[in-house]
């Protein structure tokens, strides 16, 4: 059994991947939106949260042989359980990571704090391109700017913008991929003056958002993405092939 912790669209295209070559498999992902995606292309999925003894069991449980961890590039608290659960049950742990596509002339910061700092003293307007996850932390610190989330279209994630304070002309619920020249209409329209992100990756639209504020001119703050020792990382696909 292949145990994969997913959430991202990349771990979809691993289970379509898995699928075509009739590899037995099974899914763990947070949030009930990532199982709902998640049954859309595995038959067996977990949709809870689980930390590393909840990992080490659903191992034990499942005789996992091998463990692939396809989970966002930010979510270092899952990989590091997931790292820990699998060495302590001696399988072997591989980290799926898609390539960061970083490019020049970017204003690059280490975390929120920083994001913020920089964002504050390039305009008022400022587009929020990194989730709904560190909501709070951003308008907290982004005191009298007015900001502009791009979030999930789910009900619960827009009602708890509005119970931020965030108004209807600050909530966009849209679900990527977004195009570049999407992209840039969505900045345009909201007369954003800087936009903040994170180093997501080719699969995370990262190369459309950047290249719309530079055809914009406009400041691309970058959340770089965290960095653990892996044991080992992959960013193809087709290199599992020797492990499955």
């Amino acid at each position: 059994m292949i145990l994969i912790f997913g959430g991202t669209s990349d771990s979809l295209d691993i289970c379509d991947w898995l699928n075509a070559r009739k590899r037995n498999y099974m899914v763990s992902v947070a949030t009930d939106y990532g199982e709902k995606l998640a049954k859309q292309h595995a038959d067996q999925v977990i949709g809870q949260r689980l930390d590393e003894e909840g990992m080490c069991r659903v191992m034990r449980e499942k005789a996992v042989s091998l463990v692939i961890d396809a989970t966002h590039p930010f979510a270092v608290e899952v990989s590091g359980n997931a790292m820990n659960a699998a060495n302590k049950m001696k399988i072997p742990y591989i980290r799926y990571e898609r390539p960061s596509g970083q490019a020049d002339h970017l204003h690059l910061v280490r975390d929120i704090d920083e994001a913020c700092q920089t964002a504050s003293a390039l305009g008022n307007r400022i587009f929020l391109a990194t989730g709904s996850k560190n909501l709070p932390q951003y308008l907290e610190k982004l005191p009298g700017k007015y900001v502009i989330a791009r979030v999930l279209p789910v009900s619960e994630v827009v009602a708890a913008c509005e119970q931020l304070g965030l108004l209807a002309d600050q909530i966009i619920a849209m679900k990527g991929p977004f195009s570049q020249s999407l992209n840039k209409e969505l900045f345009k329209q909201t007369g954003a003056e800087v936009m903040i992100t994170k180093e997501s990756g080719a699969k995370g639209g990262f190369a459309e958002k950047v290249e719309a504020c530079k055809e914009l001119g406009i400041p691309c703050v970058v959340i770089r993405r965290p960095s653990l020792n892996y044991p080992e990382v992959l960013t193809r696909i087709d290199e599992l092939e020797k492990y499955v």
